[in-house]
């Protein structure tokens, strides 16, 4: 069987990346919007009634736009929003399958939010240690993230990358969403399950792609003073026999590079990778994965492959 798939926002950074990863499936018929005609709301409206998957890799409003297209009697057309648009309506299921129930809602949705790259690696972290009680809902979470300045868009993309003589103020790594209102906050909150939304400081580095994202944790103030062995055997068994999360040895062991942990290690995968470190007062948990992969189109994918019915892997690489 053949699925009709539109990318609404193709020639965006997630859209190419989408559209990379499909092309040669023999399952999957992308439908091509004219250049001339990529503005006309009436086609536009043609071809995502056509399609049996619509990507939207497009900003909050136009994505909430072309939602509303869909024709009301239209109950085959399935979306996929990468936008933050929906990522915490209450009409849409949260696209992050390892969740513990949420592969199914995924497969019986018609609409489902994308995750966020910085919110993915957060709550992949956060949110067993939350519901199996280990951390309250109420604690008052700090988190960092590292990432490459793909993440940001063609804008941020073509400043790194359009002049070779980069400013010195470019080469270093750079804290940026400094008003600490992120806009993957809302999510990080709500999938959590959380009181309070965490402190969340994302730093933007001169690299391409890959990110880790950070959650430091002071043992003594956590109920029962939980230690890095606890907190990593409980992510163990959450996410024991899944395809694209693995908890890595305690300590990181001889998969650290020299000691160190690269950002960049899961590039061109959907893959995230989980890590606790810790001693007797510490513990800093980390999530490593492409921020265009899993915390992106291979996330956006995945979740297409579900909904389909189809092995959730098809295209993706672990």
């Amino acid at each position: 069987m053949t699925f009709k798939v539109f990318i609404d926002g193709r020639h965006g950074t997630t859209g190419l990346k989408i559209d990379e990863r499909l092309a040669g499936r023999q399952d999957i018929e992308i439908l091509t919007i004219p250049e001339d005609k990529r503005k006309d709301t009436a086609v536009k409206a043609e071809f995502i009634n056509a399609a049996d998957v619509v990507f939207l890799c497009l900003p909050d409003a136009a994505s909430r736009e072309s939602v509303a297209l869909l024709a009301p009697d239209n109950t085959r057309t399935r979306f996929l929003d990468a936008s933050t648009a929906h990522r915490t309506h209450p009409d849409w299921v949260y696209g992050l399958p390892e969740l513990h129930g949420q592969r199914g809602r995924i497969r019986s949705s018609q609409r489902v939010a994308v995750p966020g790259c910085h919110a993915s690696g957060f709550i992949l972290l956060v949110q067993p240690l939350v519901a199996a009680g280990l951390i309250p809902a109420d604690f008052p979470f700090n988190t960092y993230s590292v990432t490459g300045y793909s993440g940001g868009g063609k804008e941020m993309i073509a400043s790194y990358e359009t002049d070779p003589s980069l400013p010195d103020s470019m080469l270093s790594p750079r804290f940026y969403a400094l008003g600490l209102a992120h806009k993957h906050l809302p999510e990080m909150q709500a999938i959590c399950g959380l009181q309070y939304k965490p402190l969340f400081t994302p730093i933007v580095g001169n690299f391409a792609q890959g990110m880790l994202v950070s959650v430091p944790l002071q043992s003594r103030v956590l109920p029962g003073k939980p230690t890095a062995a606890t907190l990593h055997a409980k992510l163990a068994e959450y996410y024991d026999n899944e395809t694209f999360v693995r908890v890595m040895p305690l300590g990181g062991g001889e998969t650290l590079d020299a000691g160190f942990l690269p950002a960049t290690t899961c590039n061109g995968t959907n893959r995230a990778e989980l890590f606790v470190f810790g001693n007797a007062e510490h513990i800093l948990l980390s999530a490593r994965f492409d921020n265009l992969g899993k915390g992106a189109s291979g996330a956006a994918i995945q979740c297409m492959n579900i909904m389909l019915g189809l092995d959730e892997s098809t295209s993706l690489s672990a």
